[in-house]
């Protein structure tokens, strides 16, 4: 009886930890596709070539080595979802932006009005983590 229990109880733990990480995975992904999100989508991205959007870089548990030349959309994206995909619970997800014009861009400055596209996003975290985690519930549940 008591083996039969610590059995379930590590099933559950080993499900549990699983579920946290996939959450968090899911909320990394919708914020980072937020912060790309363009002006004319509803964002805050303003985009003309799309070098600031393809600029972005991703790093586990440290910063990315911003390296300014950009890539096509698609490699950013792509960086995204490799990184997010190696993620275990305990890592830390970075990003950043490449382009040398990243901050005027989301501050304002160069006689550039402030996008705030990265800290819009980031604002929008605990609303994002409330509903993938409310998903994820209803999956387990189904």
């Amino acid at each position: 009886m008591a083996r039969s229990f610590s059995a379930q109880v590590d099933k559950w733990v080993l499900q549990t930890q699983d579920r946290m990480e996939r959450v968090a995975k899911e909320s990394i992904k919708r914020v980072v596709k937020e912060m790309q999100k363009p002006v004319a989508q509803g964002g805050n991205m303003p985009v003309d070539t799309g070098f600031l959007r393809a600029s972005l870089q991703s790093g586990l548990n440290a910063k990315p080595n911003l390296a300014p030349e950009g890539r096509s959309q698609g490699g950013a994206e792509e960086e995204v979802e490799l990184t997010i995909a190696q993620m275990k619970i305990g890592d830390t997800y970075h990003a950043a932006y490449g382009a040398n014009y990243a901050a005027a861009v989301e501050f304002g400055g160069g006689g550039r009005q402030p996008r705030a596209f990265v800290r819009s996003a980031a604002k929008k975290w605990g609303q994002i983590v409330k509903q993938v985690a409310k998903e994820a519930q209803a999956r387990a549940k189904g």
